[in-house]
This record gives C-alpha cells, structure tokens and sequence, in this order.
C-alpha cells in the first residue's frame, strides 16, 4: 500500500499531497462523488467504515523511503478524517506520523477533530464543510464551534462551501463568522438539480468576502457560471 499520492485536476489545489484513511464515510451526503470514484455500492460506503488495513505503518515507511518533508498533506478526499460515531484513533496516529516526518496537516471534516488539537501548531490547516445542511448527529453549528476552538488553539482555519446547498445559510455564514476564517472556498452544486442562480450567488458571495476582508477562493465550476 501507498497511502501517500500527488492530488490530480482540481484536487491538487488542496495540497501537495493528501491520504485517505478510511474506507467509507457515515455522513450520507447526497451528493457525495467518492463511492462513484471509489466503484462501490453507495449504501455499503456509507455503511461500512474502518480504517484502511495497516495504513499507519505503510504511510511511515512511504514518508521515510520517499523522504516527504515540508509539504502540506491533505486529509482526505474520498472519507472523512473524522466519521462522526466511530473511534477515530487512527486519524490520531496518522497525524503523529505526518508531523513527526517534518510535513504538516491539511483537514477537512464534518467531524469533530478538537481530539487532536494537541498535535497541530500554526503550520497546520483545520477545515469544515459548511454548506448549509444539517448532516445527522453533528449538526453545522457544531463544526463552527470547533472552528472556533481551532482559531483560538491558533490553528490556521479554513472552510469549504462547497457544495453549496442552501445560498442564504452560507451567505449568513460569512457574515457572522468571518472573523474566525482564515481561508474560504466556494463552488456550487454539480451532478444535482438546484433552484439556486448561481450567477447571482456567486457575485453575491464575492462581493461579501470583498467587503468583510476576507481571503477567498471562488472555485472554478461557478466562476463560468458568474462569468455568463
């Protein structure tokens, strides 16, 4: 196993290199492109998630033969770093063995990571997608309060509205918590049915981020659409 790999296309804008842990992801958003990537049956992605067997001690080795150093590695793409209702310890593990190896962390959940605070500084990335939408036990406003946890810690903090869901929710979102966001990046809903005007939205959104100072990242897929 290689669990260490190079992001490609559009995914390499978040990082040098990324890892995925695990082997599904509970939180059921509709709109979720892994089990398409991943060739697996939707319901068993959702249904069945573990860590990837013997990932820790694989990634260590890749880390020490490839001599990874400095770079930012992305967790994760095709799961959740941190699948609300499972034990997590292999994330922990698995952030041990990226910054003991001289590189730093780039997350994105709709989990909670507060658990590892500890083992970030100010080098590291802590994210959440916020789209507006409830997703089961661990509600939006959760993420935000342990957002804000990540920016007093003095974690860099960034947040992905994208898909975005619910225009308003969003638009609301910055608004309010702009001052805890370090980084944003926005992209509309692809693959599914929407009533939102992207257009619209889009220049709504900018102008937003514009006005409050924001450091902010329109994605690609909704800029044609501003651009119309």
């Amino acid at each position: 196993m290689k669990p260490l790999y190079v992001p490609k296309g559009k995914a390499k804008e978040y990082g040098d290199y990324a890892v995925n842990i695990y082997t599904g992801c509970p939180h059921r958003c509709y709109y979720c492109f892994a089990p398409s990537v991943l060739h697996r049956d939707r319901e068993e992605f959702h249904s069945h998630v573990e860590p990837r067997p013997g990932i820790v001690e694989a990634l260590k080795r890749q880390l020490e033969r490839e001599g990874v150093t400095g770079k930012l590695i992305h967790l994760c793409f095709t799961c959740d770093p941190y699948p609300t209702g499972y034990d997590t310890s292999v994330t922990r593990e698995v952030i041990k063995a990226i910054k003991e190896s001289g590189n730093h962390v780039q997350i994105l959940t709709k989990g909670d990571g507060i658990r590892d605070f500890d083992l970030l500084d100010g080098n590291d990335w802590y994210g959440i997608t916020y789209d507006g939408m409830p997703h089961g036990v661990y509600e939006p406003s959760d993420r935000v309060i342990v957002l804000a946890d990540a920016k007093y810690a003095g974690l860099k903090t960034w947040v992905s509205c994208e898909p975005v869901i619910y225009a308003g929710a969003v638009l609301e979102f910055l608004e309010n918590c702009h001052d805890i966001i370090d980084k944003i990046k926005i992209g509309k809903l692809n693959y599914h049915p929407s009533t939102i005007n992207w257009k619209d939205f889009g220049h709504e959104a900018e102008q937003l981020c514009q006005k409050l100072g924001m450091d902010y990242y329109i994605k690609e897929s909704l800029r044609k659409e501003m651009e119309k």
